[in-house]
């Protein structure tokens, strides 16, 4: 089965309707689920996504996404210290892209799960190297 990793900005674009990808997330959405894909993030993604629907929402919407989120059959990468230290070489390595370290860190992650596809609003994981889904 194909594996998907789903970064931050398809997660808010799915749920948030004042997205200005809102439609087009939900039908990519929806077309991955048709094909049977796995999806994957990391604890990183989860807590960024949940603290900026928080923000742009309700705490308590936020945490009710959360819980459905890991029910929902998610495959939650974790980091090891060497995924850190491999995040930040990526940091220097794309340093003039302003990357985050929460996405040096995913495109570690998915290198050592082989995740090639990723669901993403986010341009420098197409710099990184990895195939952007829609």
């Amino acid at each position: 089965m194909k594996k998907v990793f789903v970064d931050t900005g398809a997660f808010l674009a799915k749920e948030l309707t004042s997205d200005q990808y809102h439609s087009e997330a939900k039908e990519c959405w929806r077309r991955l689920v048709q094909r049977g894909v796995l999806f994957y993030s990391t604890e990183h993604v989860l807590d960024e996504t949940m603290t900026l629907l928080a923000r742009r929402t309700h705490a308590s919407w936020a945490a009710e996404w959360g819980r459905d989120v890991l029910s929902a059959g998610f495959h939650w990468l974790a980091a090891k210290p060497k995924d850190w230290v491999e995040s930040m070489e990526l940091m220097r390595k794309y340093a003039d892209q302003a990357v985050s370290y929460t996405d040096c860190l995913s495109f570690a992650l998915m290198r050592g799960e082989g995740i090639r596809d990723c669901f993403t609003y986010d341009r420098h994981f197409q710099a990184a190297g990895f195939r952007v889904v829609s």
